[in-house]
């Protein structure tokens, strides 16, 4: 089987409903529908925490990072720290578990790079979304952060499945980009209960055009995902010309104020985000 039919499979798959989670995805997944639950109190969300390590380092860290810890006071309580940036905050740092493992653990080097390489780059369009959302597009800076998280969930299933199909991560993803990325992340967005307003992001963002200004959350996600200094190794490497174009177009579109300058100010929190992203 050729790499363009192995991404036809999966996709095909995924629109009738059969999806194989790795068994990590599967217990974060729960995990985040019981953190969901609008009667869930703050002890029930910080025990549920606790209980899991990854996902306690991570409310601990975004807790202490520049963005929601202005007084720069250590916090090492996660009950205080699920206090301090609140549920919303709470549900998106869940899904960013739910997607980190989605990939599952291959013992493939090759599988492992690409996971690597595909959460970093997600947590950079993550935490770019929530600044780009506060200071530029003004918009939902938290459901901005959330769409950063999930907007390659797709690829990472892809990725779980990869020992399936010999040579699937061979080469480039041109095919994957054609014949299953759309498909595969509608099925895996339908199948986590990603709300229907986020999903419309995601969709946004795969129709790939950017206004300029840039003015909604899809065009929130876009300038993210071009502005972040690691490129997803699913999509195809923009060139030198290109990537010029778009430096110039960036720079005329704010105004008087420009985006590099936002970003420059921006810088330490960008950073902080990213790093309390890094499961």
């Amino acid at each position: 089987m050729n790499k363009r039919d192995a991404f036809e499979a999966i996709a095909n798959q995924a629109a009738r409903g059969i999806l194989a989670f790795p068994t990590g995805a599967q217990v974060a997944l729960k995990l985040r529908q019981t953190l969901n639950d609008p009667d869930c109190m703050l002890d029930t969300a910080a025990r549920l925490i606790l209980a899991e390590p990854l996902l306690a380092a991570r409310v601990i860290s975004m807790a202490n990072s520049v963005v929601y810890n202005r007084s720069g006071r250590e916090i090492t309580d996660v009950r205080m720290a699920v206090s301090l940036i609140g549920f919303r905050t709470i549900q998106s740092l869940a899904m960013a578990l739910v997607t980190r493992q989605m990939a599952g653990r291959s013992s493939d080097p090759k599988c492992q790079e690409l996971v690597q390489q595909l959460w970093e780059h997600s947590a950079h369009v993550a935490s770019l979304a929530q600044v780009i959302a506060r200071h530029v597009t003004h918009q939902d800076p938290e459901a901005a952060m959330f769409a950063g998280i999930i907007h390659e969930i797709g690829g990472f299933y892809m990725l779980s499945r990869a020992a399936h199909y010999p040579g699937l991560l061979d080469d480039d993803f041109t095919d994957w980009l054609e014949f299953g990325e759309v498909e595969v992340g509608r099925a895996v967005l339908a199948r986590v209960a990603v709300p229907e307003s986020v999903t419309a992001v995601i969709e946004g963002f795969w129709d790939g055009f950017l206004a300029m200004p840039p003015v909604t959350l899809a065009d929130t996600l876009l300038l993210a995902e071009e502005l972040s200094p690691v490129p997803s190794p699913l999509h195809r490497l923009k060139n030198a010309e290109e990537v010029s174009s778009m430096a110039a177009s960036i720079e005329m579109l704010i105004g008087e104020e420009t985006l590099t300058r936002i970003l420059g100010e921006s810088a330490e929190e960008i950073s902080s985000l990213t790093k309390a992203l890094q499961f």
